[in-house]
């Protein structure tokens, strides 16, 4: 099947446009009844124009080459639609205003049409650049109207959209027009669509993709990968309905001699029933990476027999070592104060030869604050005095800082010291899949190639239940939700520092984990809908819906790495430096809608002159060696 075009990809906006947005309600809100307030509301910095009309940064690729598809097709009179609107395969028009002011905190008002689809929001201005905005709903966080009927002053009346990518929108509207009631409903509506009791629009999506995401990843086939099932480890569909742990996947790697009546006791033992299962195992040494929920101890410090004497079966699935590693990703005050809630740890004295290890990761409301500050500090203007001491009050460089040092360590462990290691946090779904995706990916060059990291993340955070719908809020107007947080980015970000230290070691570049982020809140694909395997099951994600990965693996150059080199003297193993002096604010995402920070090198145009230049380069370094070979057998025959 081939792909539908004249589709314009969703986050091209002109990084020129966005204000800061606080994640949380508490934070400051604009007073509506206030005329001098609203006026000021209205007032932008026309002085302060960084941007240019176009961008070259590497996260408008795939939408600078959709825009000339829509371009081209707008030429042939192929496209039929108001102001010629780029329209994804299934996506409607459902409001338009004209004469509505785009607010851009650097180059000054901008008069033009704004439409609302199914999908985005699509603003065009009407000055002979015709500079466009679009961003899809899924990345709304909430949406706010500025200024009432007594409202004054130019500008003053409008709405303000605050977006979950570190950006911000503000639109004004004429009173006279009564626009702003329409568009608001309309944004409200489908920005919102859940709350609403719509489908999110990747249940309306209609794109067609020339390879199917879907297949990506095969549980059992990932095991046998990985060499199971062998003799310690067997696969098992003991949760093939999700009745044993419904935010369990279906299929399962645990040690050999486990009997299926020993499971349901140690999974009553296990907050949310996640009892420990194989993530990885090494090919030489059998050490594992295993990954559970915290025991149910509590306060009185109850033990389980059939608990202690499964982890002792998957300590002696590995020969190479007599103890094991238990790695609490918690704070070990976190983990204490968890015994009065009926959870805990394990203690040593109850669980022989193991060691108990808490790695200092804060929970998912720390996380959440943080991201609101440095968000703060990015957008819309940037204090050039107070930045490196901004940058670390918000601490989020500490935090991915911990979560790297966290998966270093287990790395340490299993691959120096043969050693098998136990991952869990509270319930084992959050700081546990950011250490054991990341130990998997340092550990295992396979997950470093695209497919193998889209494997990856099928794995260890879809399958295992990570609550993608919870911490991202899809299609949910409930902003200011205790649940909301950016687990999964900071997985990405330390992906991303991995590979600032590693430039050669990953297939994948920096435009793929972008788009990754990027389409981790549009909606327009299936992949990260709902918070477990069994709830995608039961709304049959895969029939319904495209993954993600049918889009990327459509357009593999976009993604590919120039300098990725693959051979057996590539190291295996990576081990980062988990320093604070290694660690960098990753401006390609963070701070990529301000102009000021965006990258002026046509990275893109770059990327693909390397690419060429690399298989010219490797097409002749195989000829030479065939006609070396060949010279080397003919005088093997000719005579001395």
């Amino acid at each position: 099947m081939s792909r539908k075009t004249g589709s314009l990809e969703l986050l091209d906006m002109d990084p020129n446009h966005f204000g800061k947005e606080n994640y949380r309600s508490e934070t400051k809100s604009l007073n509506l009844g206030k005329g001098q307030d609203s006026a000021n509301w209205g007032k932008t910095s026309p002085s302060k124009s960084y941007c240019s009309s176009s961008s070259t940064s590497t996260e408008n690729v795939v939408s600078t080459l959709e825009r000339k598809k829509a371009q081209a097709a707008s030429e042939s009179g192929t496209l039929n639609r108001p102001d010629d609107l780029p329209l994804l395969p299934g996506e409607k028009v459902t409001g338009q205003a004209r004469d509505v002011t785009y607010l851009c905190p650097y180059q000054g008002p901008a008069r033009g049409m704004l439409t609302v689809t199914n999908y985005k929001l699509y603003f065009r201005s009407a000055d002979k650049d015709s500079n466009i905005i679009e961003v899809p709903l899924g990345v709304v966080s909430r949406i706010e109207k500025v200024g009432g009927a007594s409202s004054r002053g130019e500008n003053a009346y409008g709405i303000e959209i605050f977006c979950k990518d570190m950006r911000n929108l503000r639109f004004a509207h004429k009173q006279e027009n009564h626009s702003r009631r329409t568009v608001f409903e309309k944004l409200q509506r489908f920005a919102f669509p859940l709350s609403c009791k719509l489908k999110l629009f990747a249940f309306e999506n209609q794109e067609v993709f020339s390879e199917n995401g879907w297949a990506v990843y095969e549980p059992i086939a990932e095991l046998k990968r990985m060499g199971v099932n062998n003799d310690m480890w067997k696969i098992t569909k003991i949760n093939e309905h999700y009745t044993i742990c419904d935010s369990y996947p279906a299929v399962w790697a645990i040690p050999a001699q486990t009997k299926d009546e020993d499971i349901q006791v140690v999974c009553s033992f296990r907050s949310r029933g996640r009892l420990p299962v194989l993530s990885w195992i090494h090919p030489e040494s059998q050490a594992t990476v295993t990954r559970c929920a915290q025991p149910l101890v509590g306060v009185s410090g109850k033990r389980c027999r059939e608990d202690e004497h499964y982890i002792q079966l998957i300590m002696d699935a590995n020969a190479q070592s007599h103890k094991m590693i238990i790695m609490d990703a918690r704070p070990t005050a976190n983990a204490i104060a968890n015994k009065a809630k009926g959870g805990g740890y394990e203690s040593e004295d109850a669980y022989q030869h193991a060691e108990l290890v808490f790695l200092d990761i804060h929970n998912i409301h720390v996380m959440r604050e943080s991201l609101r500050k440095l968000k703060e500090l990015c957008y819309p203007n940037i204090e050039e005095t107070k930045w490196l001491s901004g940058v670390e009050s918000t601490y989020w460089l500490k935090h991915i800082k911990c979560i790297l040092a966290g998966a270093v360590r287990i790395v340490d462990k299993v691959e120096n010291h043969k050693t098998s290691v136990l991952v869990h946090c509270s319930d084992g779904w959050d700081r546990t899949a950011q250490l054991t995706a990341l130990s998997m990916l340092l550990l295992d060059p396979y997950y470093r190639t695209i497919r193998g990291f889209e494997v990856l993340i099928e794995k260890e955070w879809l399958s295992f239940g990570h609550k993608f719908q919870q911490r991202v809020g899809h299609g949910d107007e409930h902003h200011s939700d205790a649940d909301r947080s950016p687990v999964f980015l900071q997985f990405i970000d330390c992906v991303w520092q991995t590979t600032q230290q590693f430039p050669n070691a990953f297939e994948f570049n920096e435009h793929f984990l972008i788009t990754i982020l990027d389409h981790l809140y549009s909606c327009r694909f299936g992949t990260f809908l709902f918070n477990s395997e069994r709830e995608r099951a039961v709304e049959k994600i895969k029939d319904n819906t495209v993954s993600l990965w049918s889009y990327t693996n459509s357009n593999l150059d976009l993604y590919r790495n120039p300098l990725y080199w693959a051979n057996a003297k590539q190291e295996r193993v990576l081990v980062p430096i988990a320093s604070i002096r290694h660690i960098k604010l990753w401006k390609a995402y963070y701070c990529r809608w301000n102009p000021s920070m965006r990258t002026q090198d046509p990275v893109y145009q770059r990327i693909c002159e390397l690419l060429k230049l690399k298989d010219q380069l490797e097409n002749t370094a195989q000829e030479y060696r065939k006609e070396q070979q060949q010279r080397m057998t003919r005088s093997n025959v000719s005579p001395t």
